[in-house]
């Protein structure tokens, strides 16, 4: 028995990766599409995909990566994000690809965390990349110039893709290690709240696993043709019918660079699409569009939502427009998606984040003043009683984040993640989501932490004070709002809105759209800040006109 318990461990730990199913398609569907590419009619085979991504392995080998590294790339959906994700894979590296809406301050913040050896970027994102490398203390070993249309030319010392994997082998990269379900193959990074960013490090067989969740939930299998139409950097982009369950389970991934609504209709219908994924946002951009296009949409068998709830008559109206099969998925960077809504449960339970995943456990537990619940202080099932969510997904997580052991023991405990997330559930364990505990912002899909806008905000010497919070807005979900109170009398909207413009340390999605100067923010006793009172503040100043936009 002994032995037969260590045959199976051993295969099952050197077999199991992703690289391996990945390798499995190539075997299996090498004259079958896997990835095509609208912007410039490319298209790839899994024999043609390989064979790129091998040119990008070999070339990583000869700059002398080694297993664990980081590659760290800042892209657009592109081939070359597909090629560099897998060729990680294949060298036993880290991929780590970052936001590109993120400042030079906030890039450079990345890269001494991760000390990537490899950074590759976009053209149009030089000047923004340029000033991070000057603020960093670990420089990258190569940086690699991205340019879709091969016309832009490197500055010194940097080099193009293509004179990168120019000449490079097309064969398998040869590693001299064996590859383990326990490396680490992915990084992603998630805000956090004091506006210092989490690395978030996931193993194959995370990977692995959260492609089975997608394979089993949709369900997917080799016949399918996704499009992510979210930034793949994100885990919903990467892992919710993105590069890594597609080519894991053979099917074919569409690029959409950036969503145009339009041209998304149109690839349904001419590419035969079968699973679209898009926050909310873009279902509402989708139905808005297709009632005047009236594209043939009758390939899909369902499009996939994530980042909040869905309302009952929105709903209805996107089941009505564009297919029945609507999906709503919750979860977390470290944990990927935890509860699900699938077609038989709308519209019924729209409005609620749905249940558990098939090896998720989530759970509502009391909230104290003075400690963390246990994970069975539950609340009441009432959908009335408001707790933490809290959730345990032992298959998708690593339960920690790198360099950051504070955060890892404040966020993780007995096997649950601690959300900070605030919600109800009712006696069929079906949970809805009532706000934030760390009065995060959501805005246009992107995370959004108010006191890194007020620290930035703070070190505007015109500034004594402020408070950030958010209004609701149709097309983004929420705009960034900020309440200030001036040190200097003279100060104006307008110098507001070029200091945070010109500030490195804040991206420009983060900056805020409204302001009001105010003679003092809402404070308790012992002065923090009362966020929740700001929000209020704010829908009220909204709706009277008396915050200013910019």
């Amino acid at each position: 028995m002994k032995d037969y318990l260590e045959n199976f461990k051993k295969n099952f730990e050197r077999e199991y990766t992703w690289k391996a199913g990945f390798m499995r398609n190539v075997y299996r569907y090498s004259g079958r599409r896997a990835m095509y590419f609208p912007e410039t009619g490319e298209s790839w085979t899994y024999a043609e995909l390989n064979r790129d991504v091998n040119m990008l392995a070999n070339a990583m080998l000869g700059d002398g990566i080694k297993k664990g590294d980081v590659i760290m790339y800042q892209l657009l959906n592109c081939p070359v994000f597909a090629f560099a994700y897998v060729a990680a894979h294949k060298i036993g590296a880290v991929n780590c690809p970052v936001n590109y809406r993120l400042s030079a301050g906030e890039i450079a913040l990345t890269i001494d965390d991760s000390k990537p050896e490899i950074f590759i970027y976009e053209a149009d994102q030089q000047d923004v990349i340029c000033q991070a490398l000057s603020m960093v203390h670990h420089r990258p070993k190569r940086i690699i110039l991205m340019d879709i249309n091969k016309t832009k030319k490197a500055p010194e010392g940097f080099v193009t893709y293509e004179e990168y994997v120019k000449g490079q082998p097309m064969t398998e990269p040869e590693i001299d290690f064996e590859q383990s379900i326990y490396d680490e193959t992915t990084r992603l990074y998630t805000s956090g709240t004091t506006g210092r960013q989490k690395g978030v490090p996931l193993t194959s067989i995370n990977e692995v696993l959260s492609s089975h969740d997608v394979m089993i939930h949709f369900p997917m299998d080799q016949r399918d043709i996704t499009m992510n139409t979210t930034p793949w950097f994100h885990r919903g982009g990467i892992h919710c019918a993105g590069p890594a369950p597609t080519f894991y389970a053979g099917g074919e991934i569409v690029i959409m660079r950036k969503f145009i609504a339009k041209v998304c209709l149109e690839l349904i219908e001419k590419q035969k699409l079968t699973f679209v994924i898009g926050v909310p946002t873009v279902l509402e951009s989708l139905t808005e569009t297709q009632e005047k296009e009236g594209r043939d949409l009758s390939s899909l068998k369902g499009i996939v939502t994530m980042g909040s709830a869905l309302e009952r008559a929105a709903c209805i109206k996107y089941q009505r427009v564009l297919t029945p099969n609507i999906f709503n998925g919750y979860g977390t960077t470290e944990t990927f998606w935890n509860t699900f809504l699938r077609p038989f449960d709308l519209p019924e339970k729209a409005g609620t984040a749905g249940g558990s995943c098939v090896d998720d456990d989530v759970r509502v537990v009391k909230i104290f003043d003075d400690r963390r619940a246990e994970p069975d202080e539950e609340v009441a099932k009432n959908n009335i009683e408001v707790g933490e969510v809290i959730i345990r997904s032992p298959a998708k997580s690593a339960y920690c984040y790198i360099n950051n052991p504070e955060e890892t023991e404040r966020k993780f405990y007995k096997g649950y993640m601690y959300t900070n997330d605030l919600g109800t559930w009712d006696e069929n364990n079906y949970v809805s989501i009532a706000g934030r505990k760390d009065d995060m912002i959501i805005s246009s899909g992107e995370n959004i932490y108010p006191t890194q806008v007020e620290e930035v905000l703070n070190t505007f010497d015109k500034v004594a004070d402020c408070i950030v919070t958010a209004v609701p807005d149709k097309q983004r979900g929420e705009l960034v709002t900020a309440y200030i109170v001036k040190a200097d009398p003279t100060l104006t909207y307008d110098e507001l809105e070029e200091y945070c413009k010109n500030s490195p340390m804040i991206a420009n999605y983060k900056r805020p759209r409204y302001y009001r100067f105010v003679a003092q923010i809402p404070l308790n006793l012992t002065g923090k800040k009362l966020h929740y009172k700001a929000k209020e503040m704010a829908a009220s100043d909204l709706a009277n006109g008396l915050l200013h936009r910019v």
